[in-house]
């Protein structure tokens, strides 16, 4: 029987913390969200850490709603990969064709010569038939058709708007190839949101310091539509959107801000004023903002109503994506320059740090999948271009 043993080391957390596990078959099954999750408190054990190849320079990672599939975005790879959740095979690839462009040297802080076609992040829509793609340096967004009935009826005949993706089937080894529209909004587009009805979706845009709202119509042409820019003070990236308020709340990352918008009429109705820098941002179960803040190393837990900041911790270097389990009981947070992908369990008045583990490449991107009994964490490494899988198993009983 194999082991692993992990030991925390060189982490700002008072109690480093030592794991010995016996390494199981751990893989969650197929659709594993059909199964129901219960209330029931629990503690995360963690059992193993697996390894797939994904491509160069995979920047985000992405589960479809019921956990069955991840679509990894390969900036440098200029492709999406499509994986099976359960037996952790490449599916499809979506290739993109490539076309000069310029990029930005994010250490020189200068243009460079480059290629359009690098997707970023990515956003589900429509029942998780469309993924829509960020391009780096294609100042816009494209729609990939994931049910191919989905697309049958429509023909992209702009060529000056249009991207064409190579789609191989590693199942039944058949190779397409599309022609999609690129829906432009500005420059170095990041961050993909969406609301819950699948009418709009947003969009930061890095060098044009915007947030683009996009009018969604699967049966018009060309899907997506610009509403219009929205200006914030500076650099923006992470976008979460809440519905039951009628908020969507943007980080901008060049400032030490969370501007806020009413999606009554899209307008800018306030700045959050917070720490320094912060990168990304997810809502919790009570409706709380949970932020990274990429130069201080720190997460913090924030209410939007009264703006205040309720409570924080260290991190390793450089938080970069942060997820939450389903229901929100715990946090699982990239460190890039830390080369650590961290957990935190999300108390009423403090975040508790349960586990720093390596994950060496520089991890950028991360989504969770779980069932009753365990929790599975994937995390993308940029400089690797793999994907780890990180297992957890609920340990449920006396907390």
């Amino acid at each position: 029987m194999a082991f692993i043993k992990v030991l925390s080391k060189g982490i700002p957390f008072k109690n480093r913390l030592e794991v010995s596990t016996v390494v199981k078959d751990t893989t969650i099954a197929t659709n594993p969200t059909a199964i129901p999750l219960d209330n029931t408190p629990y503690n995360l054990v963690f059992e193993k850490v697996d390894s797939i190849k994904a491509s160069a320079g995979t920047k985000s990672v992405l589960f479809n709603a019921n956990g069955s599939k991840l679509y990894a975005m390969n900036l440098e790879g200029l492709s999406v990969f499509e994986f099976e959740q359960s037996s952790r095979k490449l599916l499809r690839t979506f290739k993109f064709k490539s076309s000069k462009g310029k990029g930005w040297d994010y250490e020189l802080k200068k243009s460079i010569p480059s290629l359009q076609e690098k997707p970023v992040e990515a956003c589900l829509s429509h029942d998780d038939k469309l993924l829509w793609v960020s391009l780096h340096n294609a100042g816009g967004v494209v729609p990939l058709y994931l049910d191919s009935t989905y697309s049958d009826n429509y023909t992209w005949t702009d060529t000056n708007n249009t991207k064409k993706v190579t789609i191989r089937n590693f199942t039944s080894a058949k190779i397409d190839s599309v022609i999609m529209p690129l829906i432009h909004t500005g420059a170095t587009p990041k961050v993909i949101a969406k609301t819950a009805d699948d009418k709009y979706l947003l969009v930061s845009n890095w060098h044009a310091h915007t947030v683009s709202v996009l009018r969604m119509d699967k049966q018009v042409k060309p899907i997506a539509s610009l509403v219009k820019n929205i200006p914030v003070a500076a650099i923006p990236r992470g976008i979460v959107v809440d519905d039951a308020r009628q908020k969507t709340y943007i980080a901008i990352m060049g400032s030490s801000t969370i501007t806020v918008l009413n999606n009554n009429g899209w307008v800018k109705e306030k700045n959050i004023e917070v720490a320094s820098n912060p990168r990304h941002i997810v809502m919790d179960k009570r409706g709380r903002l949970i932020v990274s803040f990429n130069n201080l190393g720190q997460v913090a837990c924030i209410d939007p109503v009264s703006s205040k900041t309720l409570f924080t911790a260290p991190t390793s270097k450089q938080p970069r994506t942060i997820a939450l389990s389903k229901d929100g009981k715990y946090l699982f947070v990239t460190c890039y320059a830390g080369n650590k992908m961290e957990v935190f369990k999300i108390d009423d008045n403090q975040f508790t740090p349960v586990y720093s583990l390596p994950c060496a490449g520089k991890p950028v991107g991360a989504d969770v999948v779980e069932t009753h009994d365990k929790t599975e964490v994937w995390v993308c490494n940029y400089v690797k271009g793999n994907i780890k899988i990180f297992t957890f198993k609920k340990e449920r009983g006396a907390q």
